[in-house]
């Protein structure tokens, strides 16, 4: 049995420890049995039994990895029962370091990479790690075989970098569980030899065996048998110098939770997500592919739609911001030709810039349709008689010739400026129309001016260039035999006060007529209806758009969760080297956001370059930073939300249970 009577006070000591399962029909398999057992610093100690016996069950118990169900066990004179599960990893990370039979390593990482693992969960800085981790692979024979994978090594050094991680944060007790089971002999001697050192060190040493001839290396063996402790051939108190401290230090358990850990280990988990996807680049791409679709739809559907938007608006524009149009409106009434409502008078349209207050100027119309020929060509178009000011009024400089004026209306002169289309239909082989006369219905009108081309209004596909202006009063008598206006345009001086100028020019002509018989557009309210409209239309494509970054999302957890369970063992090694939970759902997080982030840059130069080809065939396209940002963001919050449940999962995990996964 255990000696009692040593001063020394024991590292481990178990009391009356017992571990039950409960299998899934309810039966209940009692693993440990009452164990009592004192472990002092620097033993190398060898656990006996065979399979069954539940020595690999204390193995758990002893490491921290299983918590026993009842009973007590002191660790440095401390109850881990007053651990939570960060303490646990703490301990495990600091005081413990695993052997394994089936060596553990992580197949995506290098022998160097695995044997910083241990120490990245410290949080020590990167140089040191490399520093550390090659320094202890030299000293174990690999300092040639850093840079392999697992699958590039032998049994051997593989069991050797297993012996490294375990020393990597200075592995005080080293846990070797069947550490020659899958050697050769001459491994199996050379891994024992190791051990044996590390114990001469002051390291201690406990040894999970099933064979004799292997537990003889120790100097101190207990059979076990039962889930009961056999037989215990004593602790033997050694003398020999050690180089490290057999003791360990609980005081600062709460270091690795200061902020600049946090900090640390984040950044850590972005770069073993990264390497962890560039692992299965096939799989990364598939689950990129929903987010690169998703945010590319996003941007460039939002930038269409902000396209079209601008593009209203700015033809809107066009015709002024600061516009109230007046129209005739049909009360039974009907003028002399044509059928117009004849409520609207050229008189007015002379009377408002004297009445009403914040008036810039005044623009009638009467508009008409009829022949128009120059020498044999005929050609169908509108003829509108409107005032001198019209250039200035609608931003329409000419191109050639002059306008006519305020006298040329009082004096119903026969003179016209044309649209470039009329220009270009009378006289298709080019040359001058200045100065020559027309036709407009039999009557001859000089040319005086022609107009510079304005292009499609918009609204309808209207051709704005297929037109003639003649003076107002010309038209009236010459060309449509009336004095009743067909639109009447009022500009304001100060936009701000259109509504109030609007009221007033409504009062005024309704004092005029004695009735309401016309329509008043306010360009600006139409701007503000027009702008919410298209608003409601951009935010339709961009929830339809969103859609496919939803699908995306799913796909991403998809994926983590089948992730999840291929790397269970990954999980449960990670925990036995003192990854906390917090640590597994960074890392698994940190993959998540690195897909989305990834597949959210892709996405935003694709849509991009979606909306630069589509306004290559001539649609208005509209880039703006916000969409951008937003998408950008959605694809990250995605990898976020859609990663947490996932990354849950995982650091949920039991470390017996991951490490038991195949």
């Amino acid at each position: 049995m255990t000696n009692t009577e040593n001063f020394e006070q024991p590292l481990i000591e178990l009391e009356d420890i017992h571990r039950t399962f409960v299998t899934c029909g309810g039966v209940e398999v009692h693993a440990l049995r009452g164990v009592s057992l004192s472990i002092y610093p620097g033993e190398f100690l060898a656990i006996m039994g065979q399979s069954g016996s539940g020595k690999s069950t204390l193995m758990n118990v002893l490491g921290c990895l299983d918590r026993p169900t009842s009973g007590s066990y002191r660790f440095s004179g401390k109850n881990i029962k007053s651990f939570d599960a960060d303490g646990l990893a703490w301990l495990r990370r600091e005081a413990f370091g695993f052997v394994f039979q089936q060596y553990n390593l992580l197949s995506t990482a290098t022998a160097e990479e695995n044997v910083e693992v241990p120490a990245i969960y410290a949080g020590l800085p990167h140089t040191e790690r490399r520093e550390r981790a090659s320094e202890l692979l030299t000293k174990l024979g690999l300092g040639e075989r850093m840079d392999h994978r697992p699958s590039q090594l032998s049994g051997g050094q593989q069991q050797r970098v297993s012996i490294a991680r375990a020393l990597m944060n200075g592995g005080k007790v080293i846990l070797a569980d069947e550490p020659t089971g899958a050697l050769d002999s001459q491994s199996g001697k050379e891994v024992m030899a190791l051990l044996e050192e590390l114990a001469r060190n002051g390291h201690t040493v406990i040894l999970i065996t099933h064979d004799a001839d292997v537990a003889a290396h120790a100097d101190r063996v207990i059979e076990f048998r039962d889930g009961e402790v056999l037989s215990d051939s004593g602790y033997k108190s050694t003398q020999e110098s050690s180089t490290i401290s057999r003791q360990v230090d609980l005081s600062n358990i709460e270091e690795s939770n200061s902020l600049p850990a946090m900090i640390s280990g984040f950044t850590e988990a972005l770069q073993m997500g990264l390497r962890s996807l560039m692992a299965n680049v096939f799989r990364t791409v598939l689950t990129l592919l929903g987010i690169v679709i998703g945010v590319a739809s996003v941007v460039a559907m939002l930038a269409i739609g902000e396209g079209a938007q601008q593009d209203v608006l700015d033809r809107i524009s066009s015709l002024g911001v600061n516009m109230l149009t007046i129209s005739p409106q049909n009360r039974g009434r009907s003028g002399r030709r044509g059928g117009a409502s004849a409520t609207l008078t050229i008189e007015d349209a002379q009377l408002v810039p004297n009445n009403i207050s914040n008036v810039e100027y005044v623009l009638p119309e009467i508009r008409s349709n009829g022949t128009v020929r120059f020498g044999n060509l005929d050609y169908q178009t509108t003829i509108t008689g409107t005032g001198e000011n019209l250039p200035e009024a609608r931003g329409w400089p000419l191109a050639e010739g002059v306008f006519f004026t305020e006298a040329d209306s009082e004096e119903y002169a026969p003179v016209a400026v044309l649209g470039q289309t009329v220009v270009q239909s009378l006289l298709p082989d080019g040359g001058t129309i200045i100065g020559q006369y027309i036709l407009i219905k039999s009557i001859p009108f000089q040319v005086i001016g022609v107009l510079t081309s304005k292009g499609s209004s918009g609204f309808g596909g209207r051709d704005q260039d297929d037109i003639i202006y003649a003076p107002l009063k010309t038209v009236g008598l010459r060309l449509s035999g009336q004095t009743y206006l067909s639109s009447m345009t009022v500009a304001v001086e100060d936009t701000n006060l259109i509504n109030e100028t609007e009221a007033e020019l409504t009062a005024f002509l309704i004092a005029r007529h004695g009735t309401e018989d016309f329509r008043v557009f306010n360009s600006a309210e139409l701007i503000e209806n027009v702008s919410e409209s298209q608003k409601t239309f951009t935010i339709l494509l961009g929830s339809v758009a969103a859609i496919s970054l939803l699908v995306g999302g799913i796909g991403v957890m998809n994926i983590m969760l089948v992730s999840v369970t291929e790397r269970t063992r990954e999980i449960g090694v990670r925990m036995a080297t003192g990854a906390r939970q917090r640590d597994i759902l960074q890392q698994f997080l940190a993959e998540a956001i690195v897909v989305t982030a990834v597949g959210g840059i892709l996405g935003v130069a694709i849509g991009i370059g979606a909306g630069q080809l589509i306004s290559l065939l001539g649609t208005t396209v509209k880039f703006t930073p916000q969409p951008i940002i937003l998408a950008f963001s959605c694809a990250a919050a995605t990898g976020l939300i859609f990663g947490y449940a996932p990354a849950r999962k995982a650091a949920k995990l039991d470390p017996v249970v991951a490490l038991a996964s195949d």
